[in-house]
């Protein structure tokens, strides 16, 4: 097998996903993390990711290509890997030796595709199908039969199904699923971290207030961004000196910026922040790191806030509770009940609060994560002795 550092005995492991874009979140995270991952046990990673144009590159995480897709309106930026011959003439080509895909909807046809040449497949499920109806409006019942009809569906055209936590393994329970594995995700325990903290970048977003909260999210209605903002209000209701600082981009920015000045509330839009060590220094910088997102499967920007020393207030719909334990609070979506949260969280003392988070944060390394995802492609977990480390 062909690529550089990988062994005789690795597989090639080609992954799909869609709805990657340059300002992409915890998708792009995992995805780049898992490859240099593989990469490094001896494998062959190979990235298939639609784009503006094509493109075809070696990179710290493996091979990289990118086809033409059509950008979705209203999505702020996300494309699809659309044409099914061109990326099924793709996929011929690559041979893969495993396929890997991220995303239960478009896709799902080359589960279909993998086993009918006897390729073993993996669909990893980075949200719920239920929730990220409900969360569109789609009201709860119809949402619930619907998902029930698509993940029977996935189930049986692929191999496996990895869930990153117990919480999105639950829809595939209740369809009595029986190729469904977990997998957890994980986080840059080095480059995350509490001694990233500073009062000098602290004071520059805070603006005086005593409390910094922070929010990394695509601003989507799917993330429900709009609540941190509400629970800003109400703290400075309650007579709380708190300010916002907001990590991310997306449709809703506009809408989002007019509602803090027509409000007066002391939000700061910083945008995308493209460079993994200055949100890291922002993470640490902050007080509490609020998560709203209802139906988050994983939530990679709260255990990244929880590495850097800072607790998380997430969602109590969502399966954050599940990732970020007793370091952080769950809350209904209500932003009386997140003001609620980030109160109680307050209320410990911070060398206390801030060590549980971190402490938190160190039970999920990539190590971990890579191990899990390569044991449910039935792949080799550590590289074969006597063989170079990869060079990309």
């Amino acid at each position: 097998m062909s690529g550089g550092g990988v062994t005789a005995d690795g597989l090639r492991i080609v992954r799909l996903a869609n709805f990657v874009t340059p300002a992409s979140g915890g998708l792009r995270t995992a995805l780049r993390e898992l490859g240099r991952g593989y990469l490094a046990a001896g494998h062959e990673p190979v990235l298939v990711i639609p784009g503006a144009a094509p493109s075809d590159t070696m990179t710290s995480q493996g091979r990289v290509i990118t086809l033409p897709g059509p950008e979705l309106p209203g999505t702020g930026g996300y494309r699809v890997l659309a044409g099914r011959a061109r990326l099924g003439a793709l996929l011929e080509e690559l041979a893969p030796d495993r396929l890997e895909v991220s995303d239960r909807t478009t896709l799902r046809w080359t589960g279909e595709w993998a086993r009918r040449r006897r390729i073993p497949s993996v669909m990893v499920s980075h949200e719920t199908a239920d929730g990220v109806l409900r969360t569109w409006g789609v009201p709860r019942a119809f949402a619930l039969r619907a998902a029930d009809r698509l993940n029977r569906r996935s189930a049986w055209s692929y191999a496996r199904i990895v869930c990153t936590t117990e919480w999105a393994e639950r829809e595939f329970v209740r369809i009595g699923a029986r190729n469904v594995v977990r997998a957890p995700l994980g986080v840059d325990l080095d480059r995350c971290r509490p001694g990233r903290r500073s009062k000098v970048l602290r004071a520059r977003y805070a603006e005086g207030a005593d409390v910094l909260l922070l929010m990394c999210s695509r601003l989507s209605v799917e993330k429900r961004p709009g609540l941190a903002l509400d629970t800003l209000a109400v703290l400075r209701g309650r007579g709380v000196r708190a300010a916002l600082a907001v990590a991310g981009e997306g449709p809703l920015r506009g809408s989002l910026t007019r509602r803090a000045d027509e409000s007066r509330l002391p939000v700061s839009f910083l945008g995308h922040v493209s460079d993994p060590e200055a949100l890291a220094d922002l993470q640490a910088a902050a007080d509490i790191c609020l998560a709203p997102g209802p139906a988050e499967t994983f939530g990679l920007s709260a255990l990244e806030a929880l590495a850097c020393g800072t607790p998380v207030v997430a969602g109590a719909s969502s399966a954050l509770p599940e990732v970020i334990g007793d370091a952080g609070k769950a809350a209904p979506g209500t932003a009386r009940a997140f003001a609620g949260a980030v109160g109680e969280l307050l209320s410990r003392p911070e060398p206390a609060r801030r060590e549980a988070a971190r402490a938190r944060a160190e039970l999920f390394g990539w190590d971990r994560a890579v191990a899990a995802f390569l044991a449910a492609h039935g792949a080799r977990t550590t590289r074969t002795p006597g063989f170079p480390e990869a060079a990309v």
